[in-house]
């Protein structure tokens, strides 16, 4: 036996430098969508808590597009459902990015994030149904709130507490945040659909075809794939199926490897990565903290108020499952990965690190205030209680993950040196170009 077959697999092992680069790309883009996500929040609730509260639900409530199609939404119905699904098409794109040309086609590296995700899903589902089960009828409704990772929101805080994290541990985080979200659509998709109307939904399949053909034959022109787009969106809007489940199914159709005839996966970057590129701007820039300004309003009413929405076991639910049920989930699976496959974590780190970015993931603002919505209905008593406790529960578990990661900036500064020393200056920090075996690291 050779010591590479004796040699024990490695946890969160540095990535290649091509996927390492790539991904940093993401998360400056990503962190900039975070502090606008803040700010959006911000205006929400200092507007919705002063004497002029009620222009703010006016604003909100302002009902715009034809009538004719169903479509006389609100503004807010608008962002949820129409803003989100550009939100959800980058999502889907980078989730199919990683699993078909990145290092997560590899099952072993994939193993990792996609069981943290699962746990990070079932653990707090599991205590927020414990804890709210006997809070009246319908409050098992909202299982779902706290399982939700906000990509946005979480890498705006690493990118204040985080700097100097370890590459693997910020992808990590990031490919965690994009599987969590698919299984939120895959939720809202199956559990948040009241009326379910099969006409419309077998239409929308027709206009996604051509899409995915037009696509697939890599045609770029935005007159001939946005309208199709809309129209998918439209369909499955009607059909009562959440309209943001047609961002992700879009972007499952789009290639990410170039064809043969254009060069092939060595000719540069697919089509995936050429409307990420254009549209993540648009979601992290606009969509996501438009999102968060029409649905991060609510009126606390003070200390009291604030007192008696946190004393509602769905609240509660909410809160305890961020705060607690995510990291405790993320980390059992994985953890439990560990074990399952003898491997250990990477030199230099340990399960403290590990704590600090499973906190992050449990800061769920996007997505748990959208199914939130869902769930008990947008400006009613307990939607207002939602969005509290998601408030509250999004900024302890960053408050957490924050003590922990700063705890550890030491460790983390000197691991970030060591991956950016380029001594013969071309271009790839040294550390990424061999790797035990004497294999180039590209």
């Amino acid at each position: 036996m050779t010591d590479a077959t004796r040699r024990r697999a490695s946890l969160f092992a540095r990535r290649s430098w091509g996927e390492t680069s790539r991904i940093s790309a993401i998360l400056r883009k990503e962190t900039v969508g975070g502090a606008l996500l803040l700010i959006g929040a911000l205006l929400a609730l200092v507007w919705s808590n002063s004497p002029w509260a009620d222009s703010y639900q006016s604003v909100r409530d302002f009902r715009v597009g034809p009538a004719s199609l169903h479509l006389d939404l609100s503004l807010a119905t608008w962002a949820a459902d129409g803003l989100l699904a550009i939100f959800f098409f980058v999502a889907g794109l980078e989730l199919k990015r990683e699993f078909v040309a990145g290092d997560l086609r590899d099952p072993r590296r994939a193993a990792v994030p996609v069981a943290a995700a699962v746990g990070g899903v079932l653990v707090p589902a599991a205590i927020y149904y414990l804890i709210a089960a006997g809070a009246g009828e319908g409050a098992a409704k909202g299982w779902a709130i706290p399982t939700a990772t906000d990509i946005a929101f979480a890498l705006a805080v690493l990118a204040v507490v985080g700097r100097f994290l370890p590459s693997a541990l910020r992808t990590f985080l990031l490919t965690l945040a994009v599987v969590d979200d698919l299984l939120a659509i895959v939720i809202i998709a199956v559990f948040y659909t009241a009326d379910l109307s099969v006409g419309p939904l077998l239409g929308a399949l027709v206009p996604l075809a051509v899409f995915g053909l037009l696509v697939q034959r890599r045609v770029r022109s935005w007159w001939l794939l946005l309208p199709l787009a809309a129209v998918t969106w439209t369909l499955m809007h009607e059909s009562g199926v959440h309209a943001t489940v047609a961002g992700v199914l879009l972007a499952f159709t789009v290639p990410v490897i170039r064809s043969e005839a254009a060069g092939g996966p060595d000719a540069g970057p697919g089509l995936a990565e050429h409307f990420e590129h254009r549209f993540r701007p648009i979601s992290a820039g606009v969509a996501v903290p438009v999102f968060a300004f029409l649905s991060a309003g609510v009126t606390i009413g003070g200390v009291a108020g604030l007192a008696t929405a946190l004393t509602d076991r769905v609240a509660l639910g909410i809160v305890v499952g961020l705060v607690v049920g995510k990291p405790v989930g993320i980390m059992a699976a994985t953890w439990l990965v560990s074990r399952f496959t003898r491997a250990d974590l990477d030199e230099g780190l340990n399960w403290l690190d590990v704590l600090g970015v499973a906190l992050l993931g449990g800061i769920g603002f996007t997505v748990s205030l959208l199914i939130g919505e869902l769930a008990f209905g947008l400006g009613s008593e307990r939607d207002g209680h939602v969005k509290v406790a998601v408030l509250t529960g999004s900024l302890l578990a960053a408050l957490l993950a924050t003590f922990i990661l700063r705890a550890r900036t030491r460790l983390y500064r000197r691991v970030h040196e060591l991956e950016t020393v380029d001594r013969d200056r071309d271009g790839i920090p040294d550390v990424f170009e061999s790797q035990s075996d004497g294999a180039p690291r590209r």
